[in-house]
């Protein structure tokens, strides 16, 4: 599966209005929830808050990505926010975080999951990539910046 079959223009929220790391991470569970991608938002936000507090999401170059695992979750969703300003997840770099990927997943599907987080990693490292992104003004900008880079990594991996 490709992350782009998972992030669809409706999951991305551009920009976010919330401004701090909490705020965000429930401003992504409630874009899923509106568009039917889980039912539980609170017990989805919990096992997300229990994962931050063994490490950090925030991954630095102005990058997060909250996610868990959780029983109460039967599919993988992705939601992505893009924050002008930035928000404070205690990066390693001990700067704010931009572009905010949320991803949720079934607690069975762990060697997935990390799938998942390699691939997201793998294609936000590009600097290029997120200057794209910050430099967009739509979620259909940001999904096609995305879905060039995917079929471009995998063109490549392949």
């Amino acid at each position: 599966m490709k992350l782009i079959d998972l992030l669809q223009p409706e999951f991305i929220k551009y920009p976010l209005v919330t401004s701090s790391k909490i705020d965000v991470i429930k401003e992504l569970l409630t874009l899923l929830a509106e568009h039917q991608r889980i039912r539980n938002p609170e017990e989805i936000l919990a096992a997300i808050l229990e994962r931050e507090k063994v490490l950090s999401t925030g991954l630095g170059n102005g990058v997060a990505i909250p996610h868990c695992r959780s029983s109460a979750v039967h599919e993988f969703s992705l939601a992505l926010g893009i924050h002008p300003r930035g928000v404070e997840f205690q990066s390693l770099d001990h700067k704010p975080s931009h572009i905010i990927f949320l991803l949720v997943g079934p607690e069975t599907e762990a060697g997935f999951h990390l799938r998942l987080l390699s691939r997201i990693s793998r294609i936000i490292s590009k600097p290029e990539v997120r200057e794209s992104i910050m430099a967009s003004h739509s979620a259909p900008e940001i999904h096609r910046i995305l879905q060039n880079q995917e079929a471009e990594f995998f063109e490549v991996a392949s």
